[in-house]
């Protein structure tokens, strides 16, 4: 089957996820093309060379710690009508030699709209969904209501009219639209593989470098070893390692740590709850899906969630560990084999069809 697969540029989170599923996909005797954008596609691109082609983008921009809407909405347009006629572009350069069966997106639109122009079935496998095709069951405070109103209505926006909705989520609510499936999340192999211990330290991954005041909170605390990354850099100030990002050592002092802080994200989430990490998260703020996994965080017993660092903060969580951890142990995943047998199946459905 010819399949077209859509992985947006912002963040790594999709692209670290949807690689694992293009890897299945190929593995299965598919023949698969990729468009991406930013720093995704460079990642897919070293996986998959020319599969991958390169298209124009949304990215978020930050100020003070939390996504800035002005910023934005300015950027977007500004670059809105160059980027529109560079995607048409590739519209027509990718129709000419490939013309899929079906349409994957990773919360992409690029592809969504190549389905639509065509009439080719799509499909959707992302985390986003959860936050408009289930109930939330979490509280949304005042300050969260307009973020999840916008939230809510870009998610409705983006891939609308799915044939389905495979949702990965560590976290289950009542499913609320037709056509959709909860799955565990997407794992990376390195992280199944991985030999999970107990050593004396934290894990801190930050994905905003603009948290200035990191180190200063977390030397408060002098008692514990705190490894940061999201800086990029290598540097000891006490009891905080800053440590430069390296696949094998991240993976390595995640699988061995006692603990982890991190901001909202779904992939780190994720993979903190298959290793059965307690987690402390703080949410960056005006991004409602981050707020949304922070308060299931809380809400599962996996670790806390707190708007913002605080020493007294961190020092609250880590006195709770060993409780988040017991709840931990009874989490079960067995990598990504439903994903995957839920996929295969829809899959030799179509070909029958």
């Amino acid at each position: 089957m010819k399949i077209l697969y859509g992985v947006p540029g912002e963040g790594m989170g999709h692209a670290t996820r949807s690689r694992v599923v293009l890897e299945h996909l190929l593995q299965e005797g598919h023949e698969v093309k990729i468009v991406s954008s930013g720093r995704a596609y460079s990642f897919l691109q070293k996986h998959f060379g020319e599969r991958v082609v390169e298209i124009q983008g949304f990215h978020l921009a930050y100020k003070n710690s939390s996504v800035s809407k002005l910023k934005t909405l300015g950027a977007t347009l500004q670059h809105a009508p160059k980027n529109l006629w560079k995607n048409f572009q590739k519209y027509e350069s990718i129709k000419e030699h490939f013309i899929p069966d079906l349409i994957i997106s990773d919360f992409e639109s690029f592809t969504f709209f190549f389905a639509k122009k065509h009439k080719i079935p799509f499909i959707s496998i992302d985390n986003m969904q959860v936050i408009d095709r289930c109930k939330m069951e979490i509280p949304v405070l005042p300050s969260e209501k307009s973020n999840y109103a916008i939230a809510k209505a870009i998610i409705q926006a983006k891939v609308p009219g799915a044939q389905r909705y495979f949702v990965t989520t560590f976290f289950y609510p009542p499913v609320t639209k037709a056509n959709t499936l909860l799955v565990p999340p997407i794992i990376r192999p390195e992280i199944i593989q991985a030999r999970t211990s107990e050593k004396n330290h934290v894990v801190v991954y930050q994905t905003s470098t603009s948290q200035k005041n990191l180190v200063s909170i977390l030397q408060q605390i002098p008692q514990e070893n705190f490894w940061v990354y999201g800086f990029n850099k290598e540097e000891d100030h006490g009891n905080v390692r800053l440590k430069s990002f390296s696949e094998k050592g991240f993976i390595d002092d995640l699988a061995s740590c006692k603990a982890v802080i991190a901001n909202g994200g779904f992939s780190f989430i994720s993979e903190a709850v298959y290793l059965h990490k307690p987690i402390c998260s703080v949410p960056i703020a005006q991004q409602f899906e981050q707020y949304v996994n922070a308060q299931w965080v809380a809400k599962e017993g996996y670790g806390r969630y707190f708007p913002e660092f605080t020493a007294d903060a961190i020092k609250a969580f880590l006195y709770e560990v060993p409780r988040f951890r017991e709840t931990l142990s009874a989490y079960r995943q067995h990598g990504n084999e439903a994903l995957f047998e839920h996929l295969d199946a829809y899959l030799q459905n179509m070909k029958r069809t």
